[in-house]
């Protein structure tokens, strides 16, 4: 399998729009890997994972033909994760040539925020019901979607909704993917996780090295996760443990980041990177 990184910051972007903290400045300074988008990421080219308003520069940036893919999974709602009102675009009128239908699945939220968008009376001309079609999903309720085995797990996130992190598995491959998550998942939550062996896992780490009771985690808090999956017997010798999903709240340049996660046998995203495992 392979997962690209597409974006990799959280909700306000790095350096943050509107900022002129410490961290900005030097990401602006520095450029290049501290330079980050919002979070997404794609999977063998086949399953998108979010659609934050980033999308679009993504596609421009790494050559995607967004139009090809037919599976997008949502985490959550909030609008770094899911932008949806440019899904309008995958119809005819205004983009040719797309393949088949695109299932976006996603939580109650989610499909709330979906429709509230599409369904706005400007686009009603341009119905979307052959082009995509949105598929509502409940914790633990695994699906297939073009040969990938899917579990979508409760996280510990924004309480007013269910918010989604996401096992995949194929062809003896499993990955998970952990944003955005604090570490008070359920019981249940964790028996699942614990069930499986990953060869890839992909961690929050919003609050570098801070750390907050939920909501998201920070570098101490993956170390904490990957040893509960290490005593469980859950990663091996060669699974690849990825930090994601960077805030200039939690106060560290990429190069710190990188510096961190070699000490502890982890890897640092950036926007672009490719890991195959």
């Amino acid at each position: 399998m392979e997962i690209q990184y597409l974006g990799t910051a959280a909700a306000e972007g790095l350096p943050a729009l509107f900022c002129d903290c410490e961290t900005c400045r030097k990401a602006r300074e520095i450029g290049g890997k501290e330079m980050r988008t919002r979070t997404q990421s794609i999977v063998d080219g086949k399953i998108l994972i979010d659609f934050p308003p980033d999308t679009y520069a993504h596609a421009l940036e790494y050559s995607l033909q967004i139009g090809q893919i037919q599976h997008l999974l949502v985490t959550h709602s909030h609008m770094d994760h899911f932008f949806p009102v440019e899904l309008i675009h995958r119809h005819e009128h205004f983009g040719h040539n797309a393949k088949g239908m695109l299932y976006v699945y996603g939580n109650a939220a989610v499909e709330k925020a979906f429709y509230d968008a599409v369904l706005i009376d400007r686009f009603k001309v341009h119905p979307l019901d052959d082009a995509v079609r949105f598929v509502r999903l409940e914790p633990f309720a695994d699906f297939m979607a073009d040969g990938y085995h899917i579990i979508p797990l409760p996280a510990d996130h924004d309480k007013r909704e269910t918010c989604l992190i996401y096992i995949i598995e194929k062809d003896g491959k499993c990955l998970l993917y952990g944003h955005d998550t604090g570490m008070n998942l359920s019981d249940e939550a964790w028996n699942c996780i614990f069930s499986h062996k990953y060869d890839l896992i992909s961690l929050d780490a919003t609050m570098g090295r801070k750390q907050i009771d939920g909501y998201h985690m920070g570098l101490l808090d993956d170390i904490a996760f990957a040893k509960m999956l290490e005593e469980r017997g859950c990663i091996h010798r060669d699974t690849v443990k990825v930090i994601n999903h960077f805030s200039h709240n939690g106060g560290m340049t990429h190069g710190q980041l990188e510096e961190f996660a070699e000490e502890n046998g982890m890897i640092a995203s950036y926007d672009g990177m490719k890991v195959i495992f």
